[in-house]
């Protein structure tokens, strides 16, 4: 009996195995897109990095831990530029970058959902960002976006020209690495 139990044991593992699924690990690619907009104001940040580990099949197993360089806004004015890295508002010298990490991937509806944690301005709070996921012959691209209020982060004084929400749009293409 243990003659055959073993090896049976070895061979069910085995074949377990060849069916698990394994995320695979993308590389940011350029042509991406860190946008936003306000009322009056938009603009776009101009260095983003990070690490996407992405499964369709099993979005539980994916991870995204992504940085942004706060100093890289560009609203295409620049002393709008200056004020928006000031301490006022974003503060970069002393915040220079804005992250967010994963901590759950699921699917929704036609799309995914990453729940996470967005840090801007020494302040994390938990995000949610729905996304979609399109395969090209080149690799495929993220697309999402989101809404956050600049109060909850401590971004600029409250009232003023610019509205308390502020929307993202984020395009990111990748390829395999």
């Amino acid at each position: 009996m243990k003659k055959y139990f073993y090896p049976a044991i070895a061979a069910l593992m085995l074949l377990g195995s060849a069916f698990t699924f394994v995320a695979t690990s993308w590389q940011i690619a350029d042509g991406y897109s860190i946008g936003f907009s306000s009322n009056d104001v938009g603009g776009v940040f101009k260095t983003f990095k990070g690490a996407i580990i992405f499964d369709e099949q099993n979005p539980a197993a994916s991870k995204f831990d992504v940085t942004i360089d706060a100093a890289s806004i560009n609203t295409g004015n620049g002393l709008q530029n200056k004020h928006a890295k000031s301490d006022e508002w974003f503060d970069v010298a002393k915040y220079p970058v804005i992250h967010y990490a994963s901590n759950k991937i699921v699917k929704a509806g036609s799309g995914y959902q990453v729940t996470g944690d967005l840090e801007i301005h020494g302040v994390k709070k938990p995000v949610t960002i729905p996304f979609t996921f399109q395969k090209s012959a080149k690799g495929a691209v993220f697309t999402g976006n989101f809404a956050v209020n600049r109060s909850d982060f401590h971004i600029g004084k409250p009232g003023g020209d610019v509205a308390e929400q502020i929307k993202i749009d984020i395009s990111v293409p990748v390829t395999k690495q």
